[in-house]
Order: structure tokens, then C-alpha cells, then sequence
């Protein structure tokens, strides 16, 4: 289990994003986050995965705090162009990734064509795609996703997300999907969180 515990968040001195807000996430469950722009929740999807770290509170993998080195939990940002080197190609992006088998690869609809390729000569939703898969290595077991489709068209959008719902079931990887689009999450969730409704 995942467990975000009395976690107190804020920038500077600004008021606190979260104050005393718990969090539990299971493995083989899709769980939304949803709320307006401004209500912290890329902040606590960085948290939640060990980018920054809180003011109070902890983030604990099975009670305990997260072990250095590769992490089970992995996260996917909304603009996949920030997140690869502009220098490399996608064989090396992937790279980054633990053992990516050829079936996340298959799932995720990635051609072979495209291995060769700098992130540049990719569409955004192809690029995004590599971003997805790369998260999906061996040893994952939540992955949290940050608007990962708000840029894509409605088709690319639908065929992102199956790809990625198929493997996280077969795999029993637990999903944090956040998103301001409700309609999104009451379609593929289990579960719903808001972040503009008291916690």
C-alpha cells in the first residue's frame, strides 16, 4: 500500500496546500484525483513520488519510507517533451526505463520504426506514449499520471489510456489518475477524490 500520512505542504510562505491530508493507494485499484488549476495537485503528485518533500507528514511504501534507487512508484507529467533529453533517441529514453518488456511495448502501440528517432521527430502523443512505457519497467508497482493526455486529440486520448489501463490490470500496478476532467475519471476510476471538497 502506498499511504500519504498527515501531510503538511506549502511554498514558501504561502498559506499550506495540504495540511494533515491522508492518502491511500492499492495496488490493482485506479484511483482519481480531481479539482480546479491551483488546488496543489501536481505538487502532490510530486510528493507522493519523492521529487519534493513535504513540510510534515510522511509518504510510506508498506509502512515503511521509500529505499534509493529505481522507485515503484513513477511518474508521468502532462508534456512529455519536458521530461526526455532532446539529445537522445527514443531507444535511450526508453533505456531510462526498468527491463521495458515487449509487451508494454505493444500495449502502449509504440512502432519500431520510431526507436531510432529524437523525440522531436514525434507527434505528442507518440512521444507521450514512450513516456508511459518507460514508467511501466519491471518493478512498478503505482504509477501516477499528471493530465498525461489533456494535450492529445480525443482518438490518441482514448487509445493512450487503453493501452495503460490494460497493463496496469494485467500487472495489478495500482494508478493515480489526476485530472480537472471529472468525466474522465468517473469513466475510468474506482474511485474519486476531489481536492475542492474538504478533506
Amino acid at each position: 500500500m502506498l499511504e500519504v500520512k498527515d501531510l503538511t505542504f506549502r511554498y514558501l510562505k504561502d498559506k499550506p496546500l495540504f495540511e494533515n491530508f491522508n492518502l491511500k493507494l492499492e495496488t490493482e485499484k485506479i484511483t482519481g484525483l480531481c479539482g480546479p488549476s491551483g488546488f496543489g495537485k501536481s505538487t502532490l503528485a510530486k510528493l507522493i513520488a519523492g521529487y519534493i518533500n513535504p513540510l510534515r507528514g510522511e509518504i510510506l511504501y508498506n509502512g515503511k519510507p521509500f529505499e534509493k534507487g529505481y522507485q515503484k512508484v513513477q511518474l508521468i507529467y502532462q508534456h512529455p517533451e519536458l521530461a526526455v533529453d532532446p539529445l537522445w533517441h527514443m531507444h535511450e529514453v526508453l533505456a531510462e526505463g526498468n527491463e521495458i518488456s515487449r509487451s508494454v511495448l505493444r500495449n502502449m502501440g509504440i512502432k519500431e520504426e520510431w526507436k531510432d528517432r529524437f523525440s522531436r521527430e514525434l507527434s505528442g502523443g507518440e512521444l507521450q506514449r514512450h513516456s508511459v512505457a518507460r514508467a511501466l519497467g519491471k518493478g512498478t508497482e503505482y504509477v501516477i499520471c499528471d493530465e498525461i493526455t489533456t494535450m492529445l486529440d480525443p482518438i490518441s486520448q482514448a487509445s493512450l489510456w487503453h493501452g495503460l489501463i490494460n497493463e496496469v490490470k494485467k500487472r495489478n500496478i495500482g494508478l493515480l489518475v489526476i485530472t480537472h476532467n471529472l468525466y474522465l475519471a468517473e469513466k475510468i476510476c474506482d474511485s474519486i477524490i476531489n481536492l475542492d471538497k474538504p478533506y
